[in-house]
């Protein structure tokens, strides 16, 4: 290496309680020939200032945590020899062997960055998250400016003048994304190289070393991703709108920006989350109705918003509900059922992990159906982990955007794909409902094709055999539409006879009855625990049995909740008289269950949102909306109060909008059919 390009290199060492490390770390950059060294004490509690000063390096002290602030420290005040900066890590994990490679590329370009992927002993050091974490953001990064990256690792050399060009703005776990982003759109160039990479030597990693620091760190590369994507967006606004109307670049950016805001609140223990959360929310709901003007849509745009809107969610804190898919899917692999122990048990005890207090309902064992938690146990078999739950849940709802839109096109499938609701639910929230949306809405779809499909019979029935098994499988993750499989046998017997039917019916209940085998065992199969409070009681937002609860008090006991069953049988005898197919029959029968339900939580209401689409049903545009009242109950905990309970004028909040436009789209549904009727015969 040049002796003279070595004096005009400053290495910027940002460090935090790694006095074990620093010395060695200082004395080997000296040791390949760099004398100007810049080590940046950014809180530690240890002895790292003096054991780098010991080193020979000069010390800096920056108060203020974060990464990219004490970077920015350690940019202060440079000499004019300083031509490059070399950034480093203080404990010891960076392969510094390399400099040498480092140096032979000063020529040729303006920023170099170590890879740790690119090499065999680097793959292997990096833990999963660190390999999903570069994943998720090259990822974007490629989608969003069109270069390939391969990491995000800090090992990296940029000249002083890119640098300055660059202006960074980040201080803390962004900092290395917003350079290599910033560095596209100022078109440096780029260059990646193979290095080692080595397990901490010392000091806890302030990322992957909690779970919470690696949340914070995710959160903040994913919002430092989508305020610059939303920034070059807006920079490329002239482009863009050569091909995308105004209405649907801005509607698909409220979207993206609303979740860039959402994002950091997601944990509702804290008190100022649920404001935070709401305000992030409305921007989202902002973008979500000014779409609905939409006269036209591209493909591209459409599932970039959806893709986009949906990713920037999966590193926010979840819904407590995560907790326990995790945690029944990890005592499965241990050997144990869900449905046995509550997670509370005696017997459990030994296998507890960090974040099982986390989990609701402790005292109760499994409520999930047995294909649920034989999904559960597959991911909890590779690893434990939120964002991978997070990611399947995803990945099923996208599904079902790619189901809609095949059948209904880009401009109507907004309703579900760009759904405030829908996105916070299984992206934010992380609640696996998807997983029951995408069999049933997929089983409505065949059945449809049935109903259209001008063939034999063994053809028409081959498609609602198919259905059937469809419906089969959400019954198996979700009870609730175990009727609507009802229905889809009386469609069996009125067009192929009562056998045929009949065996539809038991292909229907296949699913749940194999998903069974392995927790019915030994004369006990209690897969749903009829005797705790959660399904014999638990209220709180509830519609009708509210205010039949008002008026008849005792039904708001204990054990009373299997009442509203009748009116539910009613209301299933009632629709399928009237229902002219299974989609039709499915909304209704939601909307029915829905109305009529003791136990309501908001992203009940996504069972319900595809099958609006065909519709562009007002009801359910609006409750998409409105169900986000629902949180003033996380709200209410976390300022101290017990009570989890809708009021009544919350509830009414909450509900009036959609059961008004629920009404509303039906008459107006039964009145174009009225003028359709009349001008037929009118004609005739």
């Amino acid at each position: 290496m040049p002796p003279a390009l070595l004096e005009r290199i400053l290495v910027v060492i940002p460090v935090r309680d790694e006095a074990s490390t620093i010395f060695s770390v200082v004395q080997s950059l000296q040791s390949y020939g760099l004398n100007k060294i810049r080590v940046i004490d950014n809180g530690s509690k240890d002895k790292s200032a003096s054991q780098a000063e010991k080193a020979g390096a000069d010390v800096l002290f920056e108060p203020i945590p974060g990464y990219g602030q004490a970077c920015w420290r350690g940019l202060e005040n440079l000499t004019e020899e300083i031509e490059w900066i070399l950034f480093c890590d203080g404990d010891g994990s960076d392969d510094l062997a390399k400099i040498a490679n480092f140096c032979d590329k000063t020529t040729d370009f303006d920023l170099i960055i170590g890879n740790r992927i690119a090499t065999p002993q680097g793959k292997k050091v990096m833990t999963p998250l660190q390999h999903f974490g570069n994943f998720l953001a090259t990822t974007l990064i490629k989608l969003g400016w069109g270069y390939g990256y391969h990491d995000l690792g800090p090992f990296r050399l940029i000249r002083r003048s890119a640098l300055e060009k660059i202006a960074m703005q980040d201080r803390g776990m962004g900092w290395t994304v917003e350079m290599q982003i910033r560095a596209l759109e100022l078109d440096l160039r780029i260059c990646e190289l193979p290095v080692g990479y080595f397990a901490r030597k010392g000091g806890k990693s302030k990322i992957s070393g909690t779970l919470v620091g690696s949340w914070q760190a995710g959160t903040t590369i994913l919002q430092t991703i989508g305020n610059l994507y939303i920034q070059h967006l807006l920079a490329k606004l002239p482009q863009l709108r050569q091909s995308l109307t105004s209405r649907a670049f801005l509607a698909g950016l409220m979207l993206c920006l609303g979740a860039c805001l959402v994002l950091p609140w997601g944990d509702f223990r804290q008190v100022q989350a649920v404001p935070n959360f709401w305000f992030g929310i409305s921007i989202m709901s902002l973008g979500f109705v000014y779409a609905w003007g939409l006269k036209s849509l591209t493909g591209v745009w459409f599932w970039l918003v959806a893709i986009i809107s949906r990713v920037l969610l999966i590193p926010m804190y979840p819904g407590d509900d995560i907790w326990r898919y995790l945690w029944e899917g990890y005592i499965q692999n241990l050997g144990y059922s869900p449905y046995d122990f509550a997670p509370n048990a005696a017997e459990l005890s030994t296998y507890r992990t960090a974040w099982w207090s986390l989990i609701n309902h402790l005292n109760v064992s499994a409520i999930y159906p047995p294909l649920t938690q034989l999904g559960f146990r597959l991911l909890a078999a590779i690893s434990p982990s939120v964002v991978l739950f997070k990611l399947a849940f995803v990945l099923a709802d996208l599904a079902v955007c790619w189901l809609l839109v095949r059948r209904f096109g880009y401009l109507k499938s907004i309703l579900y794909a760009w759904n405030p609701l829908i996105i916070y639910s299984f992206a934010g929230g992380g609640h696996y409902d998807s997983w029951f949306v995408l069999p049933l809405v997929a089983a409505c779809l065949i059945v449809e094709r049935q109903e259209n499909h001008k063939s034999y019979f063994s053809d028409k029935y081959k498609y609602l055999l198919i259905g059937s098994l469809l419906l089969g499988v959400s019954i198996a993750i979700k009870w609730m539409s175990l009727p609507i499989l009802g229905f889809l046998g009386l469609i069996a017997a009125r067009k192929f006879g009562l056998p045929q039917a009949l065996f539809l019916l038991l292909l229907g209940l296949l699913p749940m009855l194999v998903g069974a085998i392995g927790f019915c065992q030994g004369g006990s199969c209690q897969l749903i625990p009829m005797n705790s409070n959660f399904v014999s009681y638990g209220r709180s937002a509830e519609f009708i049995p509210h205010f039949i609860a008002m008026l008849w008090p005792s039904t708001k006991q204990a054990n009373s909740n299997w009442l509203y069953l009748f009116p539910l049988a009613i209301g299933w005898l009632w629709l399928a008289f009237k229902a002219k197919n299974l989609a039709e029959f499915t909304a209704d029968y939601l909307f029915v269950l829905l109305i009529f339900s003791p136990i309501i939580h908001a992203w009940y209401f996504t069972w319900l949102i595809p099958f609006g689409v065909a519709r562009e049903n007002l009801g359910i545009r609006l409750i998409s909306l409105s169900s986000f009242v629902y949180f003033i109950l996380p709200y209410r905990l976390a300022l101290g109060h017990r009570f989890w309970y809708l009021t009544t004028e919350q509830r009414l909040i909450l509900w009036l909008p959609f059961v008004f436009g629920w009404l509303w789209a039906i008459d107006r549904q039964n009145n174009s059919a009225n003028i359709l009727r009349k001008n037929k015969q009118e004609k005739g």
